[in-house]
């Protein structure tokens, strides 16, 4: 059986209490540990064709939570997908040093805000200088593989932008390279430092000295291979969390071991072994702000520019511009002949399965369609 990060929650119980974790880390591990758990409710499903029935629990819907993720990254994709141009793309990463770390933990929204904007002014600032109009999809993740605070932008960037006359322009003739990551690196950092320094004047002088010791790093990919290569790695990045269930080895009573990629050793996999209460902390210092936006659009991949502009200019590319999809009603397949399809019949809460259920015989009940 799978172990999962609830589990650990479960191990802990009240103890989390004197964790030392704010009102709503605290609110978001509590949803984590009752996803499709009796406390949040259920409903019950017939098949239409064995007539066997079937019990699910609710899902907590919770950003953060392992197990609620893949719906709403297929959906995220298959409204991007309607979106791509026949240009380059690129993807490029802007990582924040350690030395901002205990800001980070104390501030995080002026840290992350601050990281979005100056990376968009970056990539602004390059654009103009080629005299066009850039455009970017910039995804926050904060996390290290061993769960350690490592705050950066994942980056989708086309390669090239709306020239003046309305046009698409590429940066560059041979779509192979976007701009110079050294110059890119010392821009993000002037940016950064300067937009800290106007929010936070004190904070900033604290840790002035760090923040200018060490080159800051952007890292670039190669360009990618295609629109739909650009649409499979959004699906890897867009709704990944700190750590997924299927990472976590084992759980007991005092420690829970985690797989993780040592990237020093080109990706060797290890294991880590922590103790609950470190574990829980840190998990938690991923949770995000309250209506945080994680990912976000920018230039003329933003949502206003879209609205008025993106089809007339997929028309200038010759895009056969794929149309959204309307939502099928999803039937999931039933667990006990394989064939029908299950339907739902009765919902509850937390009071648990109504009567009739519990009651009688949980199989073989017709389900007539």
């Amino acid at each position: 059986m799978q172990t999962e990060v609830a589990d650990v929650l479960r191990k802990v119980g009240s103890k989390i209490e004197s964790y030392g974790l704010n009102t709503w880390q605290l609110r978001t591990l509590s949803a984590i540990k009752k996803c499709r758990t009796a406390q949040l409710g259920g409903h019950i499903d017939a098949c239409d064709q064995c007539g066997n029935l079937t019990i699910s629990y609710n899902s907590c819907r919770n950003r953060h939570c392992p197990k609620c993720q893949g719906n709403k990254r297929e959906d995220w994709i298959e409204a991007r997908s309607t979106e791509l141009l026949p240009v380059p793309y690129f993807h490029l990463v802007f990582t924040l040093p350690d030395s901002i770390n205990a800001l980070a933990i104390h501030s995080p929204k002026l840290v992350y805000d601050t990281l979005f904007e100056a990376t968009w002014e970056t990539i602004q600032t390059f654009g103009k200088t080629k005299e066009m109009q850039m455009g970017m999809i910039a995804v926050l993740h904060t996390w290290g593989q061993q769960l350690s605070l490592h705050p950066h932008l994942h980056c989708i960037v086309p390669g090239g932008g709306i020239a003046k006359n309305g046009q698409w322009q590429n940066s560059r003739t041979d779509g192979k390279f976007l701009f110079p990551v050294k110059a890119l690196s010392k821009v993000f950092r002037a940016k950064y430092c300067a937009k800290l320094k106007e929010k936070e004047p004190i904070k900033y002088e604290q840790i002035r000295q760090e923040l200018w010791q060490k080159p800051w790093i952007v890292f670039a990919k190669k360009p990618f291979g295609s629109p739909k290569s650009v649409v499979e790695y959004l699906g890897r990045y867009t709704h990944k969390i700190a750590i997924s269930n299927r990472r976590i080895k084992t759980i007991d009573n005092e420690n829970v071991t985690f797989e993780y990629k040592d990237y020093r050793v080109a990706g060797v996999k290890k294991q880590m072994t922590l103790t609950h209460q470190e574990f829980i902390r840190r998990f938690a210092l991923h949770i995000l702000p309250k209506r945080f936006v994680k990912i976000r659009h920018y230039g003329f991949l933003s949502s206003s520019w879209k609205r008025e502009k993106l089809k007339l200019l997929q028309e200038k590319l010759e895009v056969k511009v794929l149309e959204k999809r309307e939502k099928k009603l999803f039937l999931p397949k039933c667990p006990c002949c394989k064939t029908g399809n299950l339907h739902r019949i009765a919902v509850f809460d937390q009071r648990g399965p109504p009567a009739w259920y519990l009651g009688g015989s949980q199989s073989s009940i017709p389900y007539k369609n």
